[in-house]
């Protein structure tokens, strides 16, 4: 691709002011954007309107734009943008990753199709380049797991509660107040957002393609004041976990809350930072931090992939093409902390084990071993009087 390239941009919020603040102040690539798409109108922007439009076929029929940067929200409207740019043979860069996750199959099939670069490293850690190192730097090495702390909004809310002696409401504010939560923040509260990009990573990583309602996902809105509180009697804090990992010739995956003890490298990663730890058998332990959330952070991985496509860079998919004959699983044990109001107590039978029972007036918890596949088929996980913690142990 050539040196100056003109992007056509859709979606103007957070990550589409981000990459105009960073593609203004960077002088590291000749890029220019010659048209955003936007929904209203009306809006107030703080930059000229007529570099604005709300008809889409503007951008993508423009034969001078040469990247088209996908920015939306919207699942469906983003995977029609993705999927005509790509049948128009112009390169693609996106941060959606519910879009992603819930069409991989078919961006896969439409880059192959028309031999046409389709990048997404914002979609996973914002500042983190996770996805550029598991192909470029990892793709010989024999991974066994990948877990970190992959949403921003989560973390903060849990930071606060825990550096600050807020409550679950006070710190959601803060957080939506500073634009690192929706309005609506169900998709990061209940591990959504960590999931599509735990599904994308998987891909990457083990060259597994799955669907997202085949991973558990377990968010951090059920967590009880008493479970705060016995986080920090046992010198622990509380973080929202997606972790995938390789059991003999089988891969598990899941979004979990799970106490972590002081000692341990994610205790560490706090507010809107991401933290993710990644073990292979040649490499061993490495850790990677960065801002997971915010305007600049997510804009600059938009603009390294923008950047990566001046040199013809496409993912190659290596791990998906070594044919690892890895299977996915959920058949894993996992020992899990569940508290729970007088008569909803999990029934024992579901547990392979339990080590420990605590019932007083005011506080009921068990500790136990439960099969991953178990956990999900469950009804008593969908109760609103039950909060399920992975142990430092899990």
């Amino acid at each position: 691709m050539k040196r100056n390239i003109r992007l056509g941009v859709f979606g103007f919020g957070c990550v589409g002011q981000g990459l105009y603040s960073v593609l203004n102040q960077t002088r590291g690539i000749r890029a220019e954007i010659k048209k955003i798409c936007i929904k209203h109108p009306d809006k107030q922007r703080p930059l000229d309107a007529s570099l604005f439009t709300t008809n889409r076929d503007e951008i993508l029929n423009d034969p001078e734009i040469d990247v088209i940067v996908e920015l939306i929200s919207e699942v469906d409207a983003a995977y029609e943008i993705v999927a005509t740019a790509l049948k128009n043979r112009k390169a693609v860069v996106s941060a959606n990753k519910k879009m992603i996750a819930e069409h991989f199959p078919e961006l896969l099939r439409l880059q192959q199709q028309y031999q046409t670069p389709f990048l997404y490293e914002a979609s996973c850690c914002a500042s983190i380049p996770v996805l550029r190192n598991l192909e470029e730097y990892y793709d010989n090495d024999l991974l066994t797991s990948i877990e970190g702390i992959l949403n921003g909004s989560t973390n903060y809310i849990l930071s606060h509660i825990f550096e600050n002696n807020k409550n679950f409401d006070e710190a959601l504010k803060d957080a939506q107040q500073l634009g690192y939560a929706e309005a609506d923040p169900s998709l990061d509260v209940d591990g959504y957002d960590a999931k599509y990009k735990l599904l994308i990573i998987l891909l990457h990583a083990f060259g597994i393609l799955l669907k997202p309602a085949d991973i558990f996902n377990y968010g951090i809105g059920r967590i009880k004041d008493a479970d705060i509180r016995y986080a920090r009697e046992k010198n622990a804090r509380i973080r929202l976990i997606a972790r995938c990992a390789k059991s003999n010739s089988h891969v598990y995956a899941y979004v979990m809350p799970a106490f972590v003890q002081q000692a341990d490298t994610l205790n560490k990663v706090n507010y809107e930072y991401n933290g993710l730890l990644i073990e292979g058998a040649f490499s061993e332990h490495q850790f990677f931090m960065g801002k997971g959330a915010g305007g600049n952070a997510t804009g600059s991985a938009v603009l390294s992939d923008i950047s990566a496509l001046t040199y013809d860079y496409r993912y190659e998919y290596k791990k998906l093409q070594q044919q690892l004959n890895l299977a996915y699983s959920c058949n894993h044990l996992l020992e899990v902390f569940v508290s729970y109001v007088p008569g909803a107590k999990p029934p024992c039978e579901d547990f392979s084990s339990i080590s420990a029972v605590h019932e007083s007036v005011d506080f009921n918890y068990l500790i136990g071993t439960i099969n991953l596949e178990k956990l999900m088929q469950s009804a008593w996980v969908n109760n609103p009087s039950v909060s399920i913690l992975l142990t430092c142990n899990g």
